[in-house]
């Protein structure tokens, strides 16, 4: 739980707000579990949402278990919980939002797949984009409209099936930009409630980078109203340091909190104002450059972002 004086000043009950790692912060750099958890257990996270880049859905079965199986095996040595699965570099895709009903109904299948993986690792639930469209689906409304229906008609099924493995909810990220589905708050509202009727619940993953630029200077445009209007209805934010020039997902470093927006106590000021009940984990999202020096500087300064948040949040 959060135990800040900052907190109860702003809520009469204690949030229930966790740090850790959204894992495609070591995509490709650390996929061995024993090295993974030995470094998010070193910063003293115990929470973490899993990553598919880390083990692929499309390996065969017997790998993924294998894979799965130590996975397991070395969070339990580190006392570290799955807690939810997302999609990662590799898979973001259209998907459900293909053009092409064919190409999209057989993608639907990796979402089976993801939803085994995720019961396989203890997860709640897992999410991805809602449904990636073209550039060319986006600019008809009409298009738009009958893709859009028709990924809403796969999360029904998929959620059906995701009862039946014992998850909770299903996840879709809000975006920065329409052709990524989510972008307004009026596109958030109409798609909640299309699938208020799914056997598990529809939540939201928000990222502080993904504002709507596009109207600036309104509470699209701000961070902090998409999270005290979906506080509420979200299971994990992604948090890194950025400004409205990007979603820049730089750590929260010295040098870079000197140049950006993203601030522990306004994000915690608005987890507070949302209403928010549920566990929320704060998952560092950090990307860096497979250059010098940023290629050495990874664990660097993912260590030091957490130090940083821990003078607000110490869960």
């Amino acid at each position: 739980m959060v135990k800040t004086t900052l907190t109860t000043m702003w809520s009469e009950r204690p949030l229930d707000i966790k740090l850790g790692f959204d894992l495609n912060c070591f995509s490709n750099r650390f996929p061995e579990p024993e090295q993974w958890t030995d470094f998010v257990a070193s910063c003293g996270i115990q929470v973490v949402q899993f990553n598919f880049d880390l083990i692929d859905f499309l390996l065969p079965r017997t790998i993924q278990e294998r894979m799965v199986a130590k996975t397991l095996s070395c969070c339990q040595a580190k006392g570290i919980r799955i807690k939810c699965a997302y999609g990662g570099h590799n898979h973001h895709q259209n998907y459900l939002g293909h053009p092409d009903d064919e190409v999209a109904s057989a993608y639907e299948d990796y979402y089976f797949r993801m939803t085994d993986l995720t019961a396989a690792l203890g997860g709640e639930g897992f999410g991805t984009m809602f449904a990636v469209l073209t550039t060319t689906t986006q600019r008809d409304p009409v298009q738009r409209a009958r893709i859009l229906s028709r990924a809403i008609d796969s999360y029904y099924r998929l959620a059906h099936y995701a009862r039946g493995m014992k998850l909770k909810y299903l996840l879709y990220e809000t975006s920065s930009v329409p052709r990524e589905i989510g972008a307004t708050f009026e596109e958030n509202d109409d798609l909640l409630k299309c699938l208020e009727g799914m056997d598990i619940a529809m939540q939201l993953c928000l990222d502080v980078g993904h504002r709507n630029q596009e109207f600036p200077g309104t509470e699209l445009a701000d961070p902090y109203a998409w999270i005290r209007r979906y506080g509420k209805k979200s299971p994990v934010i992604h948090i890194h340091q950025t400004n409205a020039s990007a979603s820049s997902h730089w750590p929260f470093t010295p040098e870079y909190n000197a140049i950006g927006d993203v601030h522990p106590e306004k994000v915690i000021r608005a987890i507070a104002d949302s209403g928010a009940q549920q566990e929320i984990l704060l998952a560092f999202e950090t990307r860096h450059k497979a250059y010098y020096p940023d290629e050495y500087r990874v664990e660097q300064d993912l260590a030091e972002s957490v130090r940083y948040w821990r003078q607000w949040v110490k869960d």
